[in-house]
């Protein structure tokens, strides 16, 4: 691994063989602590010579699911079972994830829209930095865990950015992806891979290849979501030949994971003004272009007629919004357009 520039410091020795489990320490001087840290946790498996993998979670503070998975995980997984390493940093965003919001509560801001961050910048950039530039460069593969958090509830969806001028390469994308057994996988653009700001771009420009998942959400942690997530994780690791665990998955069965695309035009539905939503739609449901999506509306002036949302493309509903009071440019829906066969 090599020195990057940077001031965070971990307690453990990430290049060491064996399970090690500490903390990356950040900086961070306040009234109560004028020499204290943030200590965000982190544990390393390593064993023998195979891929690395890094997976993390809490990069929004609010997504329950992944935390909860990678923190099972790590009382799960024993040295010996382990061909090559796995990094795992389940509350990425600490001061986020520590106070269950989306963005920090120090600096407001929302880690997977920093990378590649600023070592010099506040304590969401610096984490960004450090998450680039020395774990995601000592990775092969990254897979960042989200939920729909506290405003959205998600259907279990893998994402990726495709390589469409690379055919083999994205055979075997697709073939990571379709190991996870998620009901779907939503392809984004890749924003190309110098400007985009988030995770996956984030392993890209590291040369890693990285992958993320939306795994539930409402603020809180359910059954169903849950076992998705924890299944979903470990099949990718014994895809991936990095982990070998005595109890493994349930199998997948083939074809389960529907392609979307998400590079298509208005496939999120947005309120357009204040009211209480009511869904007319659901997760799961296929819709069509000028289809009734909700209605917002108005019991301060209960007379006012409630403004009709239709849907603005045909798709699948992969997110919907779980507040009802709704403000202008609060999102509602989340489609993944059908892929052309």
């Amino acid at each position: 691994m090599s020195e990057q520039l940077s001031s965070i410091e971990p307690t453990i020795d990430l290049s060491a063989q064996g399970a090690h489990k500490g903390f990356l320490k950040l900086p961070h001087s306040v009234h109560r602590s004028a020499l204290g840290y943030i200590p965000i946790p982190v544990v390393n498996f390593k064993n023998g010579t195979g891929p690395t993998v890094l997976l993390t979670a809490g990069t929004h503070g609010d997504e329950y699911e992944g935390q909860v998975t990678l923190t099972k995980l790590v009382k799960a997984i024993t040295p010996d079972q382990v061909t090559g390493q796995i990094i795992i940093v389940p509350m990425t965003n600490f001061p986020a994830a520590k106070a269950g919001l989306r963005t920090s509560p120090i600096d407001d801001l929302n880690l997977n829209r920093e990378f590649p961050g600023d070592p010099f910048g506040s304590p969401t950039r610096q984490i960004a930095h450090y998450v680039e530039t020395v774990l995601m460069a000592m990775a092969d593969h990254c897979f960042d865990i989200h939920s729909g958090g506290s405003s959205l509830h998600t259907s279990t969806t893998v994402l990726f950015q495709g390589n469409k001028t690379d055919k083999k390469r994205q055979a075997k994308l697709n073939e990571l992806v379709s190991a996870i057994g998620a009901p779907y996988a939503l392809e984004l653009p890749s924003g190309g891979v110098k400007g985009s700001r988030a995770s996956m771009s984030a392993a890209a420009r590291q040369g890693a290849i990285g992958i993320s998942g939306e795994f539930g959400g409402s603020g809180t942690v359910t059954p169903i979501s849950l076992a998705s997530c924890e299944d979903g994780v470990r099949r990718y690791l014994i895809h991936l030949g990095v982990w070998s665990p005595k109890t493994p998955p349930p199998a997948v069965e083939p074809g389960c994971t529907e392609f979307l695309d998400g590079t298509v035009k208005n496939l999120n539905v947005y309120a357009d003004r204040v009211g209480l939503f009511e869904p007319v739609a659901q997760l799961d449901d296929r819709v069509e272009i000028g289809q009734t999506a909700g209605f917002l509306h108005h019991p301060d002036t209960p007379w006012q007629a409630a403004e009709e949302i239709k849907f603005e493309a045909a798709g699948v509903i992969i997110a919907n919004r779980i507040p009802g009071l709704t403000e202008r440019g609060d999102g509602l829906f989340q489609l993944g357009a059908p892929v052309a066969p």
